[in-house]
Protein backbone atom coordinates (compact mmCIF):
# COMPACT_ATOMS: atom_id res chain seq x y z
CA UNK A 1 0.00 0.00 0.00
CA UNK A 2 2.88 2.36 0.83
CA UNK A 3 4.34 1.85 -2.64
CA UNK A 4 0.97 2.61 -4.18
CA UNK A 5 0.66 5.87 -2.22
CA UNK A 6 4.19 6.84 -3.22
CA UNK A 7 3.25 6.27 -6.84
CA UNK A 8 0.12 8.39 -6.34
CA UNK A 9 2.27 11.18 -4.89
CA UNK A 10 4.44 11.00 -8.00
CA UNK A 11 1.36 11.30 -10.21
CA UNK A 12 0.15 14.25 -8.11
CA UNK A 13 3.54 15.95 -8.46
CA UNK A 14 3.26 15.67 -12.24
CA UNK A 15 -0.07 17.49 -11.97
CA UNK A 16 1.08 20.12 -9.44
CA UNK A 17 1.50 22.90 -11.99
CA UNK A 18 -2.23 23.02 -12.71
CA UNK A 19 -4.24 26.07 -11.72
CA UNK A 20 -6.78 24.22 -9.57
CA UNK A 21 -5.50 22.86 -6.27
CA UNK A 22 -7.00 19.40 -5.90
CA UNK A 23 -5.48 18.72 -2.50
CA UNK A 24 -3.93 15.42 -1.39
CA UNK A 25 -5.11 12.23 -3.01
CA UNK A 26 -7.47 10.42 -0.61
CA UNK A 27 -5.67 7.48 0.98
CA UNK A 28 -8.95 5.55 1.19
CA UNK A 29 -9.38 5.48 -2.58
CA UNK A 30 -7.62 2.50 -4.19
CA UNK A 31 -10.16 1.52 -6.84
CA UNK A 32 -9.58 1.76 -10.58
CA UNK A 33 -13.25 0.96 -11.30
CA UNK A 34 -16.54 2.40 -10.07
CA UNK A 35 -19.13 -0.34 -10.49
CA UNK A 36 -21.67 0.60 -7.82
CA UNK A 37 -22.22 2.20 -4.42
CA UNK A 38 -23.27 -0.94 -2.58
CA UNK A 39 -19.68 -1.90 -1.74
CA UNK A 40 -18.28 1.59 -1.08
CA UNK A 41 -17.48 2.74 2.44
CA UNK A 42 -18.64 6.07 3.86
CA UNK A 43 -15.05 7.27 3.59
CA UNK A 44 -14.85 6.39 -0.10
CA UNK A 45 -18.17 8.05 -0.92
CA UNK A 46 -17.11 11.15 1.00
CA UNK A 47 -13.82 11.26 -0.90
CA UNK A 48 -15.70 11.39 -4.22
CA UNK A 49 -18.06 14.09 -2.92
CA UNK A 50 -15.19 16.20 -1.56
CA UNK A 51 -13.30 16.14 -4.86
CA UNK A 52 -16.52 16.86 -6.77
CA UNK A 53 -16.94 19.98 -4.63
CA UNK A 54 -13.49 21.15 -5.71
CA UNK A 55 -14.27 20.60 -9.38
CA UNK A 56 -17.62 22.36 -9.05
CA UNK A 57 -16.03 25.38 -7.38
CA UNK A 58 -13.51 25.51 -10.23
CA UNK A 59 -16.33 25.52 -12.80
CA UNK A 60 -18.22 28.23 -10.91
CA UNK A 61 -15.02 30.30 -10.79
CA UNK A 62 -14.86 30.13 -14.57
CA UNK A 63 -12.15 27.48 -14.90
CA UNK A 64 -13.78 25.45 -17.68
CA UNK A 65 -10.66 23.32 -18.08
CA UNK A 66 -8.82 21.48 -15.32
CA UNK A 67 -6.36 19.58 -17.53
CA UNK A 68 -5.21 16.87 -15.13
CA UNK A 69 -6.01 13.99 -17.50
CA UNK A 70 -3.97 15.01 -20.51
CA UNK A 71 -3.13 11.97 -22.63
CA UNK A 72 -6.07 9.95 -21.27
CA UNK A 73 -8.76 8.64 -23.63
CA UNK A 74 -12.28 8.10 -22.32
CA UNK A 75 -14.76 5.98 -24.27
CA UNK A 76 -18.51 6.14 -23.64
CA UNK A 77 -19.59 2.57 -24.40
CA UNK A 78 -23.36 2.92 -24.37
CA UNK A 79 -25.62 0.07 -25.44
CA UNK A 80 -28.74 1.96 -24.35
CA UNK A 81 -29.93 5.38 -25.43
CA UNK A 82 -28.76 8.26 -23.29
CA UNK A 83 -28.54 11.99 -23.65
CA UNK A 84 -27.86 13.51 -20.25
CA UNK A 85 -25.49 10.90 -18.78
CA UNK A 86 -23.46 10.48 -21.96
CA UNK A 87 -23.16 14.24 -22.46
CA UNK A 88 -22.23 14.73 -18.82
CA UNK A 89 -19.43 12.16 -19.00
CA UNK A 90 -18.16 13.65 -22.27
CA UNK A 91 -18.10 17.16 -20.78
CA UNK A 92 -16.41 15.88 -17.63
CA UNK A 93 -13.66 14.12 -19.59
CA UNK A 94 -13.00 17.10 -21.85
CA UNK A 95 -12.88 19.54 -18.96
CA UNK A 96 -10.21 17.32 -17.42
CA UNK A 97 -8.20 17.49 -20.64
CA UNK A 98 -8.94 13.92 -21.74
CA UNK A 99 -10.04 12.86 -25.19
CA UNK A 100 -13.60 11.53 -25.25
CA UNK A 101 -15.16 9.27 -27.87
CA UNK A 102 -18.67 7.85 -28.15
CA UNK A 103 -19.55 4.30 -29.18
CA UNK A 104 -22.85 3.61 -30.90
CA UNK A 105 -24.14 0.06 -30.49
CA UNK A 106 -26.53 0.46 -33.42
CA UNK A 107 -23.65 0.83 -35.90
CA UNK A 108 -21.28 -1.69 -34.31
CA UNK A 109 -20.39 -5.28 -35.18
CA UNK A 110 -22.60 -6.51 -32.35
CA UNK A 111 -25.29 -6.96 -34.96
CA UNK A 112 -22.95 -9.44 -36.69
CA UNK A 113 -22.51 -11.55 -33.56
CA UNK A 114 -19.54 -9.87 -31.88
CA UNK A 115 -19.67 -10.18 -28.08
CA UNK A 116 -19.70 -7.22 -25.69
CA UNK A 117 -16.32 -8.32 -24.32
CA UNK A 118 -14.80 -8.51 -27.82
CA UNK A 119 -16.18 -5.07 -28.66
CA UNK A 120 -14.72 -3.59 -25.47
CA UNK A 121 -11.36 -5.28 -25.97
CA UNK A 122 -11.10 -3.91 -29.50
CA UNK A 123 -11.82 -0.39 -28.27
CA UNK A 124 -9.30 -0.84 -25.47
CA UNK A 125 -6.72 -1.98 -28.05
CA UNK A 126 -7.24 1.35 -29.84
CA UNK A 127 -6.00 3.15 -26.73
CA UNK A 128 -9.00 3.65 -24.44
CA UNK A 129 -7.91 4.21 -20.83
CA UNK A 130 -11.39 4.54 -19.32
CA UNK A 131 -14.56 2.74 -20.40
CA UNK A 132 -17.85 4.30 -19.28
CA UNK A 133 -20.41 1.52 -19.78
CA UNK A 134 -24.19 1.52 -20.00
CA UNK A 135 -26.02 -1.72 -20.78
CA UNK A 136 -29.51 -3.10 -20.23
CA UNK A 137 -28.12 -6.29 -18.65
CA UNK A 138 -27.24 -6.07 -14.93
CA UNK A 139 -23.61 -6.90 -14.21
CA UNK A 140 -22.21 -6.00 -17.64
CA UNK A 141 -19.75 -3.38 -16.28
CA UNK A 142 -18.58 -5.93 -13.68
CA UNK A 143 -17.98 -8.49 -16.44
CA UNK A 144 -15.96 -5.97 -18.46
CA UNK A 145 -13.93 -4.96 -15.40
CA UNK A 146 -12.87 -8.60 -15.05
CA UNK A 147 -11.77 -8.80 -18.69
CA UNK A 148 -10.21 -5.39 -19.41
CA UNK A 149 -7.05 -3.65 -18.25
CA UNK A 150 -8.56 -0.17 -18.48
CA UNK A 151 -10.75 1.54 -15.88
CA UNK A 152 -14.47 0.74 -16.01
CA UNK A 153 -17.23 3.05 -14.78
CA UNK A 154 -20.83 1.88 -14.53
CA UNK A 155 -23.16 4.38 -16.22
CA UNK A 156 -26.23 2.21 -15.61
CA UNK A 157 -26.67 -1.55 -15.89
CA UNK A 158 -30.32 -2.38 -16.35
CA UNK A 159 -32.27 -1.98 -13.12
CA UNK A 160 -29.17 -2.72 -11.00
CA UNK A 161 -27.16 0.46 -10.27
CA UNK A 162 -26.33 3.93 -11.59
CA UNK A 163 -23.61 5.02 -9.17
CA UNK A 164 -22.79 8.47 -10.52
CA UNK A 165 -26.49 9.42 -10.51
CA UNK A 166 -26.71 8.31 -6.90
CA UNK A 167 -23.58 10.32 -6.08
CA UNK A 168 -24.83 13.51 -7.71
CA UNK A 169 -28.14 13.21 -5.86
CA UNK A 170 -26.27 12.73 -2.57
CA UNK A 171 -23.93 15.64 -3.34
CA UNK A 172 -26.93 17.89 -3.97
CA UNK A 173 -28.44 16.92 -0.62
CA UNK A 174 -25.14 17.50 1.18
CA UNK A 175 -24.73 20.94 -0.37
CA UNK A 176 -28.20 21.99 0.78
CA UNK A 177 -28.24 20.22 4.17
CA UNK A 178 -24.49 19.89 4.92
CA UNK A 179 -24.91 16.32 6.16
CA UNK A 180 -26.82 13.17 5.30
CA UNK A 181 -26.73 11.75 8.79
CA UNK A 182 -30.17 11.72 10.40
CA UNK A 183 -32.10 12.92 7.34
CA UNK A 184 -35.23 11.14 6.14
CA UNK A 185 -35.06 10.69 2.38
CA UNK A 186 -38.00 9.31 0.38
CA UNK A 187 -37.55 7.75 -3.05
CA UNK A 188 -40.91 7.85 -4.81
CA UNK A 189 -41.94 6.02 -7.96
CA UNK A 190 -40.69 3.02 -9.89
CA UNK A 191 -38.47 1.39 -7.26
CA UNK A 192 -38.74 -2.04 -8.92
CA UNK A 193 -37.03 -0.98 -12.16
CA UNK A 194 -34.92 1.98 -11.02
CA UNK A 195 -31.13 1.67 -10.93
CA UNK A 196 -31.04 5.22 -9.59
CA UNK A 197 -33.11 4.11 -6.58
CA UNK A 198 -30.71 1.31 -5.75
CA UNK A 199 -27.59 3.46 -5.92
CA UNK A 200 -29.30 6.12 -3.83
CA UNK A 201 -30.38 3.56 -1.24
CA UNK A 202 -26.88 2.16 -0.77
CA UNK A 203 -25.20 5.56 -0.66
CA UNK A 204 -27.78 7.23 1.57
CA UNK A 205 -27.81 4.38 4.11
CA UNK A 206 -24.01 4.28 4.23
CA UNK A 207 -23.93 7.99 5.07
CA UNK A 208 -26.51 7.68 7.83
CA UNK A 209 -29.81 8.68 6.22
CA UNK A 210 -33.12 6.96 6.86
CA UNK A 211 -34.58 5.81 3.54
CA UNK A 212 -38.24 5.35 2.61
CA UNK A 213 -39.27 3.82 -0.71
CA UNK A 214 -42.76 4.79 -1.80
CA UNK A 215 -44.98 3.93 -4.73
CA UNK A 216 -47.70 1.54 -5.93
CA UNK A 217 -47.61 -1.96 -4.46
CA UNK A 218 -46.74 -3.28 -7.93
CA UNK A 219 -43.51 -1.25 -7.87
CA UNK A 220 -42.52 -1.24 -4.20
CA UNK A 221 -41.68 -4.45 -2.36
CA UNK A 222 -42.00 -4.88 1.41
CA UNK A 223 -38.80 -6.93 1.23
CA UNK A 224 -36.83 -3.68 1.41
CA UNK A 225 -37.56 -3.94 5.14
CA UNK A 226 -35.01 -6.74 5.24
CA UNK A 227 -32.33 -4.18 4.34
CA UNK A 228 -33.56 -1.66 6.92
CA UNK A 229 -35.37 0.43 4.31
CA UNK A 230 -38.87 1.59 5.15
CA UNK A 231 -41.58 1.13 2.54
CA UNK A 232 -44.90 2.89 2.03
CA UNK A 233 -47.67 2.85 -0.53
CA UNK A 234 -48.93 6.32 0.43
CA UNK A 235 -47.05 9.53 -0.34
CA UNK A 236 -49.60 11.52 1.63
CA UNK A 237 -48.84 9.53 4.79
CA UNK A 238 -45.08 10.03 4.71
CA UNK A 239 -44.82 13.55 3.29
CA UNK A 240 -44.98 15.46 6.64
CA UNK A 241 -41.82 13.77 8.00
CA UNK A 242 -39.65 13.76 4.88
CA UNK A 243 -36.59 16.01 4.59
CA UNK A 244 -35.74 15.13 1.00
CA UNK A 245 -38.04 13.83 -1.73
CA UNK A 246 -36.46 12.19 -4.76
CA UNK A 247 -39.09 11.71 -7.48
CA UNK A 248 -38.07 8.88 -9.80
CA UNK A 249 -39.15 8.62 -13.40
CA UNK A 250 -41.57 5.83 -14.31
CA UNK A 251 -39.46 3.34 -16.30
CA UNK A 252 -41.99 2.33 -18.94
CA UNK A 253 -39.21 0.96 -21.18
CA UNK A 254 -38.20 -1.61 -18.53
CA UNK A 255 -41.70 -2.85 -17.73
CA UNK A 256 -43.45 -5.82 -19.32
CA UNK A 257 -46.88 -4.98 -17.89
CA UNK A 258 -48.44 -1.66 -16.96
CA UNK A 259 -48.12 -1.56 -13.13
CA UNK A 260 -51.01 0.88 -12.61
CA UNK A 261 -54.27 1.58 -14.45
CA UNK A 262 -53.28 4.96 -15.94
CA UNK A 263 -50.74 7.76 -15.82
CA UNK A 264 -53.48 10.05 -14.55
CA UNK A 265 -54.12 7.77 -11.57
CA UNK A 266 -50.39 7.57 -10.80
CA UNK A 267 -50.11 11.36 -10.89
CA UNK A 268 -53.14 11.69 -8.61
CA UNK A 269 -51.58 9.44 -5.98
CA UNK A 270 -47.85 10.13 -6.26
CA UNK A 271 -47.08 13.38 -8.10
CA UNK A 272 -45.55 16.12 -5.96
CA UNK A 273 -47.89 19.08 -6.38
CA UNK A 274 -48.77 22.33 -4.65
CA UNK A 275 -51.21 20.71 -2.21
CA UNK A 276 -48.69 18.11 -1.04
CA UNK A 277 -45.98 20.76 -0.82
CA UNK A 278 -48.19 22.70 1.59
CA UNK A 279 -48.31 19.67 3.91
CA UNK A 280 -44.56 19.06 3.76
CA UNK A 281 -41.77 20.57 5.84
CA UNK A 282 -41.09 24.16 4.79
CA UNK A 283 -37.49 23.36 3.90
CA UNK A 284 -38.18 20.08 2.08
CA UNK A 285 -35.74 19.46 -0.77
CA UNK A 286 -37.16 18.21 -4.08
CA UNK A 287 -34.97 16.14 -6.39
CA UNK A 288 -35.84 14.46 -9.67
CA UNK A 289 -33.30 12.70 -11.89
CA UNK A 290 -33.95 13.85 -15.43
CA UNK A 291 -35.53 13.79 -17.76
CA UNK A 292 -38.58 14.62 -15.64
CA UNK A 293 -42.10 13.96 -16.81
CA UNK A 294 -43.86 17.19 -15.88
CA UNK A 295 -47.32 16.50 -14.58
CA UNK A 296 -46.58 12.83 -13.89
CA UNK A 297 -43.95 12.69 -11.11
CA UNK A 298 -43.98 16.41 -10.37
CA UNK A 299 -46.06 19.41 -11.39
CA UNK A 300 -44.32 22.31 -13.17
CA UNK A 301 -44.84 24.78 -10.31
CA UNK A 302 -43.04 22.46 -7.89
CA UNK A 303 -40.31 21.49 -10.38
CA UNK A 304 -39.49 25.16 -10.94
CA UNK A 305 -40.06 26.28 -7.32
CA UNK A 306 -37.55 27.27 -4.62
CA UNK A 307 -37.54 23.82 -2.97
CA UNK A 308 -36.43 22.18 -6.21
CA UNK A 309 -32.77 21.42 -6.89
CA UNK A 310 -33.30 19.65 -10.21
CA UNK A 311 -30.98 21.87 -12.25
CA UNK A 312 -28.38 21.80 -9.47
CA UNK A 313 -28.37 18.02 -9.87
CA UNK A 314 -27.44 18.40 -13.53
CA UNK A 315 -24.54 20.73 -12.72
CA UNK A 316 -23.39 18.44 -9.93
CA UNK A 317 -23.45 15.52 -12.36
CA UNK A 318 -20.56 16.97 -14.35
CA UNK A 319 -18.55 17.66 -11.16
CA UNK A 320 -19.16 14.16 -9.77
CA UNK A 321 -18.13 12.54 -13.03
CA UNK A 322 -15.00 14.68 -13.16
CA UNK A 323 -14.13 13.46 -9.66
CA UNK A 324 -14.76 9.81 -10.53
CA UNK A 325 -12.78 9.97 -13.79
CA UNK A 326 -9.86 11.62 -11.99
CA UNK A 327 -9.86 9.21 -9.05
CA UNK A 328 -9.99 5.95 -11.00
CA UNK A 329 -7.50 7.09 -13.64
CA UNK A 330 -5.09 8.31 -10.94
CA UNK A 331 -5.06 4.85 -9.37
CA UNK A 332 -4.45 3.35 -12.82
CA UNK A 333 -1.61 5.78 -13.51
CA UNK A 334 -0.09 5.14 -10.11
CA UNK A 335 -0.08 1.39 -10.77
CA UNK A 336 1.72 2.02 -14.06
CA UNK A 337 4.27 4.35 -12.43
CA UNK A 338 4.79 1.90 -9.56
CA UNK A 339 5.47 -0.92 -11.99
Amino acid sequence: MAGGLAALDEVMELMSDEVVELGPFPECWTRRHLLGLEDLTAEEITAILDKAEIFKRAMIAGKRKVPVLGGITNCNLFFENSTRTRTSFSLAARRLGADSIDFSASTSSLSKGETVIDTAKNIEAMGADIMVVRHRTPGTPHLLAQNLNCCVINAGDGPHEHPTQGLLDILTIRQRRHTLNGLTVALVGDIAHSRTARSNIWGLKTLGAHVIVCGPSTLVSPRWNELDVEFSYSLDEIIPRVDVLNLLRIQFERQHDRPFPSVREYAHLYAMNRDRLARAKKDILILAPGPINRGVEVTPDVADGPQSAILEQVTNGVAVRMAVLWLVSSVQRAAAVGG
